[in-house]
Parts: structure tokens; C-alpha cells; sequence
């Protein structure tokens, strides 16, 4: 009998400094990984470089990958550097100057020289519509035509390359921007056009109309960056169109992600986490810090009970993101965050990168100052192994020579001034991730810190000292688990409606309603990508909030609870999360649903992974080398990750490479390889 022809599953993620593939054999049920330099100046050429790598070093063909997902930071980046489209707004007249007012916070309250962003459209390109439509959905006055015809010549005549539409009320009554939508479309088909009620239907008008904005200053990058990966994967033989993975950890079409691009915009991060969340649950960890450190940013995130943490109004640059969002906390220490001394001669680490070009001074690409890389380099812990896949040969002594330079400014030798930038890398993470543990409550001693990344395992022994935490694991694969994640990721879509009732037996009725109406829908858009009879789940949640609170909260929801009319469960599954958040409630007062959530979830086959055989000996160290840890000169062992096998153990001060990331243990660690290859590193008492 023949063999079945291997089949493959490959996600794909682009990163600062490498592009990382994680490829699941279907048919072997082995992994194969990979690491590739990035080109920001030529985005995309990362994909095709890598599947020739792939094909070369393994043997995968193009025309055996039958399931493709990506993760791109296209959209992020391109808010963060504010080379988007020029978007033309066109807002209910009267209410143009809604992205001015904002919330009229001032973004760092405390400092007497915080100035609010500029926005992304220009005052010049924001035109009136009349037109209105009131709180309850009612028209009080009829469309004018005129206006919108007036408004579009006047985008024309301002060079507008985009439309966002953001009429008052329109998450009640959607009327008008459909037909503002069509008018312009008839006028100017050329011009990609981006309405609220189509992107997120919620009520506040600055959130939803930031939203729309956000999803038209990026269409038109997004969806040219990913017309020509689709033609760049069919040129190399790559039949499986893209999936593209989403802000809320799930993935969508590629067909999708060109239109509703604002979901994408936090994919690569997004797609980090999800990853992190099944590696931890595949180790029996239910909650834990994930901790995702490339080139240029680490990237913190929760999970609890298994889960990873959602929220609402994650910043992009300098705007918040009203779409669920895995929570993600961004910082600008990675691997390539330059030291300097500045004016007062004060060593600051971040947040400007070397990137992948020219890169840290050790990679010898033409990088000059030194990164948080060199100076483990220059303490003797980086250089036993290769990087990056070979991607890039170390060279030490040019990091001791970066780091040496800038020694002179401090007073400090090479060894002295490598130690204080780690130190102030670490120092600078401590004090963010602080900001997301004290966001939801919970105590760093009750967690696992989760690392990955290229530089993750590199400094997570270090951060998890400063915070107390006792467990540090690191996965089988680390430097590549945010590719992973896109294979684990699901079909996933956000369905919201405002309702902005009190929740009493008068509007139960409604409430069961609208979550019907969702739940359709949510069935119709899962059955159109993955077949009539696909199956799903449905999670449920409403933002509640007290009657006379001018915020909500998210609340979970049994479906059960909703379909049985349930309001006793209902209001007190709302009273213990107010209680949890807050530190008080009140049984007694009435409360409102504003909104009706709904996520729609249809899975896609996971990847099984087969366990380790268990170890037969014990672990034997490769080398041993002469390291700098913790102000002193001391001797590391060096291990191969692929040495190692199940009930393996070892203790710090130790080093362990492979070929996407290198693991550094300072003394008072001990490490034991799981059953499933991961290394798990406990703190000594």
C-alpha cells in the first residue's frame, strides 16, 4: 500500500527583527521550525524567502501546505508611523469635531507638558452631512443628497485616498450610512469606504467613530500588502489561500481581513498569546504571565483558568482600539533596544531598535551601538549555539566593543555596563508589567511566567526574581509560538448590539431577542467559511453597568441563563464582577444592559503533538563556559535543548541553546523537562 504524500499546516509570523514559521506535519504529526531575517524594506519578501528555506532544509514543497495562516503587524505599524491613507470623515453635521474633543482627557495627566495627539484625519477633511437620526432610532431629519455630494467633492479636491462614515446614532438606525455609502460609491468608486455601524454598532460616538477611522487609515495598506501575498504564495506554488489572524485571537479570511482590516491590526500579538495560552494548557498551567520578547517590544499578557484576558480600548500608537482585544501590554525593551547615556549621563535602554537591519553590534551587519543583545553577548551568555536558525553568526567581540563604548561615558568596564543595561531592560518591564497585574487584580506569586520569543527565555529568569514569581516555563518551541499560534487559532467573530435597557421582567423578552439575532447571525457568517453543519460555540457576555453609572462593565452569561430568562442569575453574575473589579456592589439597585455580546467560535483542527520519550541517563552539559551573572565571574553549563528528554534536570548557572532561542538560567534555578518537552525552571528557595 502507498503512504500517504505528507501534508503540511504553516503559520507564519513577521516580527521586527526575524519572521518565524512553525509548520505541523499532518500526516508525520511532527514539527519543523524556522527563522528567517525580516525586510521592512520589502515587506512580504520574508514569506517567499522562508517557504525556499522551507523546501531546501526539509524538504517541504509549496504544493504540499494545505493550510496557511499569518500574522502581520502591517496595520499597527502603520498607525504607530502615521503613513495611512488621508482619510476624509464625514460626520453628522454639527458633531464634526468629535475626534478633537475626544474624551477630553489628557493622555499623561500628571506632567505639565502631555499634549493630546494629533488625529488621523485632518480638521480640512471632515465634512458635514445633514441629516439626523435620533437615540431611539427615529429620523428627525431626512438625508440631504447635496451634502454628500458636497462632502465627496471636497475629499476629492483634498486628495482623500479613503472615506470613514460616522453618523450620530447610527448603532441604532444604520439608514443613512448605508446610504451615505452608496453615494459615495456611485461618485467615487475608487475609494474604499469604511461606515460604523458595519465595523463596530456601539454607542459613544469618539469610540466608534476612532474605530472606523483607525479601519480606513489602513485599509488601503492592508489590503495591497495582502493582495500581493496571495499572489506572491500562488507564484510559489502555495494552493491554500491565507488565513489571516485576528486582535481577538481567532482567524479570518484574507478576502475578510481587506475589508475589515481594523481586526488584524493586533494579529501578531494577538496570535503570541493564543499560542502561549495552548502551550500552557498542553502543560497543565492555568494561569500565567506571558511574556513574548523579539527584537523590538515585549509584549506581556494574562492568562487565567486557561484563557487569555480580553479588553477594550487597547492603544494603537496613540488611539484607543474599541474592538475586543487580547489584552496585550506593549513595552520597547526587546532584544534590539539600544543603550545610550544621555545629556545627564543617565544609561536608558529603549525604546528606538536595531531591527533586523543593521541589527545588534554581535550580529555583524553593520550595527554599531549596543542592544539588551550584546549585553548578554558581552556577559558570555549568548555565541554557544547557532541564531536564529544560522540566519546570523555571532560575533562577541564586537559586542564587548559596542558595549565597551559606551562603558567609557558611565565609568564601567565592558562586564559592569552589560549587566546595568540588562538590569534597566528588566527594571523597565517590571515596572509595565505591574500595571497589568494591578488591571485585574492579581498577585504575581500565583503565576507562571511564560516565555518566548527570540529573546524571551534569553532574560525571563531575571524579570521573574523582580516579581516574585517562583515557575518559569519555557516551551518546546519558543521562538517560534507566535507562529504557532495561528495553527492553533480558531474561526472566531465579535458580534455586539446596543440595547441601553434596564434589565427587568418588562425588556427580558428583548434581551433574549437580540441574542437570538446575534446568535443567527454569528451561525450564518460561520457557515459561509466553513460549511453548512460546521460546528461552533457561542460565548455570551453583556456590558452592565448600575443605573446612573456612565460607564459598564463586561459581564459573562450562561446561554442557558439568557434562554430561560434568568434575570436572579443574570444581575448577580453582574453584582459579583462589579464586586470583583471594584470592591463593591449593591444587591439592591437596579442595573442596565447597554450591550448585547456575542463571540461565535468554529473550531479548526489542532495539531497533536507527540510527548517526549522519557530521559534513560542524565542530562549531559555540551561545555561549560565562563559567564558574568549577578555582579560576579562564574561557570555555566552549556545544554542542547534537543539533548534533552522527558525528567531531564539541571540547575543554574546554566545555558541552553537551540536554534530559535537561547535560555538563560542564573543560579538558584533548577530545571526539569515535562512530558511534553517543555523546560520548566523553579525558583530555589
Amino acid at each position: 500500500m502507498q503512504a500517504a504524500e505528507a501534508t503540511y499546516r504553516v503559520g507564519v509570523d513577521i516580527g521586527g527583527t526575524f519572521t518565524d514559521f512553525c509548520v505541523f506535519d499532518e500526516v508525520g504529526r511532527g514539527i519543523r521550525t524556522l527563522k528567517v531575517l525580516s525586510r521592512p524594506d520589502r515587506p512580504g519578501s520574508e514569506v517567499t524567502t522562508g517557504l525556499a528555506e522551507l523546501e531546501q532544509r526539509y524538504g517541504i514543497r509549496p504544493s504540499q501546505v494545505t493550510f496557511f495562516t499569518h500574522g502581520s503587524t502591517v496595520g499597527v505599524n502603520t498607525v504607530i508611523q502615521r503613513n495611512g491613507a488621508r482619510v476624509a470623515l464625514l460626520a453628522t453635521r454639527n458633531f464634526t469635531d468629535v475626534l478633537e474633543l475626544a474624551r477630553l482627557r489628557m493622555p499623561e495627566a500628571w506632567s505639565l507638558y502631555s499634549i493630546r495627539p494629533t488625529p488621523l484625519v485632518r480638521k480640512d477633511l471632515v465634512f458635514p452631512i445633514t441629516g439626523r437620526i435620533l437615540s431611539d432610532g427615529s429620523v428627525e431629519t431626512a438625508l440631504d443628497r447635496d451634502s454628500v455630494v458636497e462632502a465627496v467633492r471636497g475629499a476629492r479636491a483634498k486628495g482623500a485616498e479613503a472615506v470613514a462614515i460616522c453618523l450620530l446614532n447610527a448603532f441604532r438606525n444604520p439608514a443613512h450610512e448605508r446610504a451615505v455609502k452608496a453615494i459615495v460609491q456611485e461618485l467615487a468608486p475608487d475609494l474604499p469606504v469604511t461606515c460604523s455601524s458595519e465595523v463596530w454598532p456601539v454607542i459613544r460616538e469618539y469610540e466608534r467613530t476612532v474605530t472606523t477611522v483607525i479601519n480606513g487609515y489602513i485599509q488601503p495598506r492592508i489590503a495591497h500588502y495582502i493582495t500581493a501575498l496571495q499572489a506572491a504564495l500562488r507564484e510559489a506554488g502555495v494552493a491554500a489561500d491565507p488565513l489571516i489572524t485576528k486582535t481577538n485571537g481567532g482567524v479570518m479570511r484574507a478576502s475578510d481581513a481587506k475589508v475589515a482590516c481594523v481586526n488584524m491590526v493586533l494579529s501578531g500579538t494577538a496570535s503570541g498569546v493564543m499560542g502561549a495560552a495552548h502551550a500552557a494548557r498542553a502543560a497543565g498551567i492555568r494561569d500565567a504571565l506571558t511574556l513574548d520578547i523579539g527584537g523590538t517590544s515585549a509584549d506581556v499578557a494574562l492568562v487565567l483558568g486557561g484563557e487569555p484576558k480580553y479588553g477594550m480600548g487597547e492603544l494603537i500608537g496613540d488611539f484607543p482600539l474599541y474592538i475586543p482585544s487580547v489584552s496585550v501590554s506593549s513595552i520597547g525593551a526587546g532584544g534590539g533596544s539600544i543603550a545610550t547615556v544621555d545629556a545627564l549621563g543617565t544609561l536608558k535602554v529603549g525604546p528606538e531598535s536595531a531591527g533586523s537591519t543593521p541589527g545588534p553590534a554581535c550580529f555583524g551587519r553593520g550595527g554599531e551601538r549596543p542592544t539588551v543583545t550584546d549585553a548578554f553577548a558581552a556577559c558570555g551568555l549568548l555565541g554557544q549555539g547557532t541564531l536564529g536558525y544560522s540566519a546570523v553568526r555571532l560575533h562577541p567581540d564586537r559586542a564587548r566593543l559596542a558595549v565597551g563604548e559606551l562603558g567609557q561615558k558611565l565609568g564601567l568596564g565592558v562586564e559592569d555596563t552589560a549587566e546595568a543595561i540588562i538590569r534597566i531592560a528588566v527594571s523597565g518591564m517590571y515596572a509595565e508589567v505591574n500595571k497589568i497585574l494591578a488591571k485585574y487584580g492579581t498577585d504575581p506569586r500565583d503565576l507562571s511566567l511564560l516565555a518566548f520569543g527570540g529573546a524571551g527565555p534569553m532574560m525571563a529568569c531575571f524579570l521573574a526574581r523582580e516579581l516574585g514569581i517562583d515557575r518559569v516555563f519555557v516551551p518546546l518551541t519558543p521562538g517560534v509560538l507566535s507562529a504557532m499560534g495561528g495553527l492553533v487559532a480558531d474561526m472566531k467573530n465579535d458580534l455586539v448590539r446596543t440595547l441601553y435597557v434596564a434589565l427587568d421582567e418588562r425588556t427580558i423578552g428583548i434581551v433574549q431577542a437580540t441574542f437570538a439575532e446575534l446568535e443567527a447571525a454569528g451561525r450564518a457568517w460561520i457557515e459561509e467559511r466553513l460549511g453548512v453543519g460546521a460546528d461552533y460555540r457561542v460565548v455570551c457576555s453583556a456590558d452592565m453597568s448600575y443605573k446612573g453609572q456612565s460607564f459598564e462593565i463586561e459581564v459573562p452569561l450562561e446561554a442557558g441563563w439568557i434562554a430561560a430568562g434568568d434575570l436572579a442569575a443574570i444581575t448577580a453574575a453582574f453584582h459579583r464582577e462589579h464586586d470583583a473589579i471594584y470592591g463593591i456592589s449593591d444587591a439592591e439597585a437596579p442595573c442596565r444592559i447597554i450591550n448585547a455580546r456575542l463571540v461565535i467560535v468554529g473550531q479548526t483542527p489542532k495539531p497533536d503533538f507527540e510527548p517526549l520519550p522519557p530521559a534513560t541517563g542524565p542530562l549531559a552539559p555540551r561545555q561549560e563556559v565562563e559567564v558574568r551573572l549577578d555582579g560576579r565571574p562564574c561557570r555555566a553549563a552549556v545544554y542542547d535543548r534537543a539533548d534533552m528528554q522527558a525528567g531531564h534536570r539541571l540547575t543554574g548557572p546554566a545555558i541552553v541553546v537551540q536554534s530559535d532561542t537561547t535560555t538563560c538560567i542564573p543560579g538558584g534555578f533548577a530545571g526539569e523537562v515535562d512530558a511534553q518537552g517543555g523546560l520548566v525552571l523553579t525558583r530555589q528557595a
